[in-house]
């Protein structure tokens, strides 16, 4: 593999768009925040080529996330390429995270590591459930305390690393997301019950992330509902498919009854302290 630049971009974002299931975030963070450094979600890039056409991509982020987009396995030059670097974490397809992984070697278990359902949406299949009594608005119209204690419930839950300030990560995450404008709140009349939002976006795809309901509002397809209904104002927006990895059973019944089919597994790997990679 040989390091991409500028000039490789085009067909960089070619491949990965091919393989749009599992390359939303380094695709999204490619096109977002660059290759040329300064922003802790721009990457570097590595590429094989065969007769002029892109056949494995690895994209590493300024923060130490590395994403496998390689579907022929090589994972010897891989572990050259990652040698000497701290690595915070791998996120990608579950075989080539559980390839990566075996080729690196690490002995120090990982602070979070999910396999978890990987399901995809043409918004053509949408079935919405009666939203008759819901609406969904921008997070800013939500109370803050309310909305960062569900983050910070859902780290918890979901993403929780030994060690980690989690309210202050939730308060950093809850801004960014203000800023983005990415992330909506259910209502239930006046009352805030469900949040949801894209954790990744690209021209005419959207990957689901975030979402959360609190213990005492499950099974009540809340979930289903602020899903659906956000997907409904994309799709709107020209929005075509939706991609998301689904954190428990009960999710993966929620997406599934809005339309949601499964179409792999994917991987996330992070470790409580970035690990540097030794040949």
């Amino acid at each position: 593999m040989i390091p991409a630049t500028e000039t490789d971009r085009p067909a960089l974002e070619a491949f990965l768009t091919d393989h749009i299931a599992t390359s939303m975030f380094p695709l999204s963070n490619l096109r977002k925040h660059g290759m040329q450094g300064g922003h802790p979600r721009a990457v570097n890039c590595w590429v094989n080529w065969k007769a002029g056409q892109v056949t494995d991509v690895l994209t590493i982020s300024e923060e130490g996330f590395v994403f496998p987009q390689c579907p022929n396995h090589p994972w010897s030059t891989v572990r050259a390429i990652l040698d000497g670097r701290p690595i915070q974490g791998i996120i990608g397809d579950a075989v080539q995270v559980a390839g990566l992984q075996r080729a690196l070697g690490w002995r120090d278990p990982a602070a979070v590591s999910k396999v978890e359902p990987l399901y995809h949406l043409h918004l053509s299949d949408l079935r919405l459930p009666d939203c008759s009594e819901f609406t969904l608005r921008d997070l800013s119209t939500a109370p803050i305390e309310t909305v960062l204690q569900w983050r910070e419930a859902y780290l918890n839950e979901v993403l929780k690393v030994p060690g980690e300030d989690t309210a202050a990560k939730a308060r950093h995450e809850i801004e960014g997301y203000l800023q983005a404008g990415t992330h909506r709140v259910l209502f239930q009349g006046d009352t805030a019950v469900a949040m949801t939002g894209f954790n990744a976006q690209v021209p005419g795809v959207v990957q689901v992330g975030g979402v959360y309901t609190p213990p005492e509002l499950r099974g009540r397809g809340l979930a289903r509902r602020a899903v659906g209904l956000h997907l409904q104002e994309a799709g709107e927006a020209g929005v075509q498919e939706a991609i998301l990895f689904a954190a428990s059973t009960n999710a993966a019944r929620a997406y599934e009854a809005i339309g949601f089919r499964q179409i792999g597994e994917f991987a996330i790997v992070i470790n409580e302290h970035p690990q540097v990679v030794h040949v």
